[in-house]
């Protein structure tokens, strides 16, 4: 990747990632069906999310949760997301997300339908390939229209 790109804040990059994204997903669809058009693109997703997940683990030079705490900025760069931290230990990480721009984008731009599955859907996948004993549980999004977005991480033996 060159220099450049890592100056671009996630919220661009997910963006212009949309913008490509949800025209071929549509075209998909009509040709193979929704089921297995969003299918393809879940797994998709998923794995790049885990590749994702594996290179923030390097550039942060570890994979504890506490790494993880710490890159937690990079999601939100450039004002993309705002947040209240409920617990932090070493074993433990719970935030609630009370803003979140990716949602306002989706919005925005009448990607709704996709929002989940462009953004939402990758953290499972993400932290997995951070470190697979990092357990995440999220009960509710804003995207899905809860108030905020519960993210709770265990670190697990």
């Amino acid at each position: 990747m060159c220099d450049d790109a890592s100056k671009v804040t996630l919220l661009v990059r997910r963006q212009i990632e949309a913008g490509i994204a949800v025209p071929l997903i549509k075209a998909f669809m009509e040709e193979v069906g929704r089921e297995k058009a969003l299918e393809i693109v879940r797994k998709v997703i998923e794995e790049l999310a885990a590749e994702s997940g594996r290179m923030l683990a390097k550039m942060m030079d570890g994979n504890s949760l506490e790494h993880f705490a710490k890159a937690t900025a990079v999601f939100a760069q450039g004002g993309a997301l705002e947040s209240e931290i409920v617990e932090s230990s070493p074993d433990r990480l719970a935030s609630n997300i009370t803003r979140c721009r990716f949602v306002e984008m989706c919005k925005e731009q009448g990607w709704e339908e996709f929002g989940y599955l462009l953004s939402c859907g990758r953290d499972y996948a993400m932290i997995k390939g951070f470190n697979p004993k990092i357990k995440l549980t999220r009960t509710q999004t804003l995207m899905e229209g809860a108030p905020f977005c519960d993210f709770r991480f265990k670190m697990t033996e």
